[in-house]
């Protein structure tokens, strides 16, 4: 008995300093925390309890360069979803998109086959799952994403088909749902309805994480006017995800996709909203604020203008008029700044419906015949293969397995030199400048005449890099994000490069077109191309706009290696065109704008019809000019491609027609 009671008394002692000893320890413990570590911990606390909450500022507006607004914004509703937590599962998100499906209508174009039977399996009860699969396929060497794709392939098209229309909209749903997260709202539908809003704002209580924000949609007060030009803004790219999370962008975010909204994203977005909110109620705001404004080049009354001599043209011309598409392309420039006044595109593809093609200006490249003139003959002066003054024969040439070249009369203009040549448009006197930059001089038809496949090649590049100092198959430094300059031909004989000086064999876009002519106006000097002049900070009082933020100076690409003399010289053939050649008549009527300018007309032969075997010969009309001719201000190039030749029917001079109401538009 005593035994027993020393032995109780010692298991006593031993819990007493057991629990003497824990609360030593939960004593030192929390006197780490909350001397040592207070701080910290209560700021982990916090950061767990507080959830911040941000929202998309709207994005800058695009004004034209007289303060009118080319790009706006509208405020809509969107419908936003962002995770309770980084672990909610996919039975929450599921259970909430089922009752969001009934509250609105979505679009279900997006939904994939794997959406579908993600949604399946997630649907199936333990038991149905396992039947998908026998027990042998079932084993215990495979992991559980083997095991899942085993049961996604065993999915049947029966069971695809199975699924109704409400399935549809509640997998629409729950695939927008599943690729959010916890740190930011993941929208699930813009343009929400105010009723749709409404219905779900009375049932927000069962619809943890999700919410009704304000947001904003870009507005085009011009209609389709430049509309593709100003570019588009969606969410981010999949392939260009991580680039953007890498620059602070949230996965979700809507960002500028395409052309001007693309190229000055990081100008155009605003700065988010950021609200936060903790466990026990207390809120936060953080105002956000609208991205900066653009001030664009364009003169938007122009524009309009511009477009609709274009498409009053086509429409006059008619479709007999074309091979087979309707198209009109024409830019207009300063060109002493290489700001870009107006640019405009027609296509009619023979659907019924025409369509604004702007992009056409810079992304298609046609040859441009011998509106590409003045360039050869620049050219021919710098490589010392002719000077002003001097004559050639105008007559047609015969050279070795090569077909018969002549000027467009056939019987040619006889001795002429380079201002009739420039006026008349004479075919010939480029070809003799081709030839001898190639070291040909051709004497006698059929003869051989100098040149070898060295001397050729060497004239190609001689040729290409002059005509690049004035824009044609380079880059102009247009501020877009993609653009085309134009393509070379792939042959390199002496009969293509003969074409190559009458701007029959490489192409170019009509933004270089006009380029070309601009620098030829602005005594030899190449300014970069641009569509926006500022940045400027946003402001809500249109009549006061924004500080600048930057401006973008005119700047010089180059200065052609050609004299001020030679420069002179051509310029005085290019008046001579519109007073004196074939284009006298119809600029005629305006007289008091010392039009300077070139025709050109690209023969181009066109496959037709269904499996493209008959070809129907026809021609490119150009036209490039500038004005006033002693101090200009604007210089323009004018592209109708693919018409059909005049004898079988077409409108003749509709490029010409253009470039005077270009002319009327700007000065009158």
């Amino acid at each position: 008995m005593e035994k027993r009671k020393v032995h109780y008394q010692q298991r006593l002692q031993i819990l007493f300093v057991t629990v003497f000893l824990l609360f030593t320890l939960l004593i030192v413990r929390l006197g780490y925390v909350q001397i040592l570590h207070g701080e910290q911990f209560e700021a982990q606390l916090a950061s767990a309890q507080e959830r911040p909450i941000q929202t998309d500022a709207p994005r800058g507006l695009m004004l034209d360069r007289y303060g009118k607004v080319v790009v706006d914004n509208e405020v809509e509703f969107s419908l936003t979803y962002m995770m309770p937590s980084t672990n909610t599962s996919s039975a929450v998100l599921l259970d909430v998109a089922q009752k969001l499906e009934s509250f609105l209508e979505i679009d279900t174009s997006n939904v994939t086959e794997r959406d579908k039977k993600d949604y399946l399996l997630l649907t199936m009860d333990e038991k149905e799952r396992r039947q998908l699969l026998d027990s042998d396929k079932r084993n215990n060497e495979l992991s559980n994403a083997d095991v899942y794709q085993l049961e996604l392939d065993a999915i049947t098209e029966e069971q695809l088909e199975a699924l109704s229309e409400k399935d549809m909209a509640v997998i629409a749903v729950y695939r927008e749902m599943s690729q959010g997260t916890a740190t930011a709202p993941q929208r699930i539908k813009r343009n929400v309805t105010e009723e749709e809003a409404h219905l779900i704002i009375e049932h927000l209580a069962e619809l943890p994480g999700v919410d009704i924000q304000l947001d904003s949609r870009r507005s085009y007060p011009y209609g389709s006017s430049l509309r593709s030009i100003f570019g588009s803004v969606n969410f981010i790219p999949g392939e260009k995800v991580d680039g953007y999370i890498a620059r602070g962008y949230q996965r979700n975010e809507i960002v500028g996709v395409s052309y001007l909204e693309a190229q000055y994203e990081e100008m155009l977005k605003g700065i988010k909203a950021v609200r936060t909110q903790s466990e026990a109620g207390k809120r936060q705001q953080h105002s956000g604020q609208r991205g900066n404004d653009l001030i664009l080049s364009i003169d938007m009354e122009l524009q309009q203008k511009l477009e609709k001599m274009i498409e009053d043209e086509m429409n006059n011309a008619g479709r007999h008029s074309f091979i087979e598409d309707r198209s009109a392309y024409a830019v207009i420039l300063n060109p002493k700044s290489g700001d870009v006044l107006a640019l405009a595109g027609f296509l009619d593809s023979g659907d019924g419906t025409n369509s604004a093609d702007h992009l056409g200006v810079v992304n298609k490249g046609f040859e441009m015949g011998s509106s590409i003139k003045a360039a050869s003959v620049l050219t021919g002066f710098h490589e010392g293969v002719a000077q002003p003054g001097t004559q050639f024969n105008d007559r047609t040439i015969y050279l070795p397995s090569t077909p018969p070249k002549s000027t467009w009369n056939k019987t040619g203009f006889g001795w002429i030199d380079d201002l009739y040549a420039l006026e008349q448009s004479s075919n010939v006197y480029m070809f003799e400048i081709g030839m001898r930059l190639a070291n040909c001089y051709y004497s006698a038809p059929h003869t051989p005449c100098g040149w070898t496949s060295e001397t050729i090649a060497e004239a190609y590049q001689t040729v290409r890099n002059s005509f690049s100092q004035f824009g044609l198959g380079t880059d102009t430094g247009i501020d877009l994000p993609t653009y085309f300059n134009g393509m070379e031909g792939e042959n390199t004989n002496g009969g293509k490069l003969l074409d190559l000086m009458i701007g029959q064999y490489d192409t170019y876009t009509t933004l270089q077109l006009a380029q070309y002519i601009a620098t030829i106006a602005n005594d030899g000097y190449r300014m970069k191309l641009t569509l926006v002049k500022e940045v400027r900070e946003p402001t809500t009082n249109p009549e006061e706009p924004g500080a600048v933020i930057q401006q973008f100076e005119p700047a010089v690409l180059n200065r052609i290696e050609m004299s001020d003399e030679h420069l002179e010289r051509v310029k005085a053939g290019l008046r001579r065109v519109v007073t004196h050649g074939n284009a006298a008549a119809r600029f005629a009527e305006i007289p008091q704008y010392e039009v300077a300018g070139k025709t050109g007309t690209a023969q181009v032969k066109i496959a037709v019809g269904e499996e493209r075997k008959t070809v129907i010969d026809g021609e490119t009309q150009t036209f490039v000019g500038f004005a006033p001719y002693s101090d200009p201000e604007i210089a323009f190039a004018v592209v109708v491609p693919h018409a059909k030749l005049d004898r079988h029917g077409a409108r003749p001079g509709m490029a010409q027609h253009i470039a005077r109401e270009i002319v009327k538009a700007y000065f009158d």
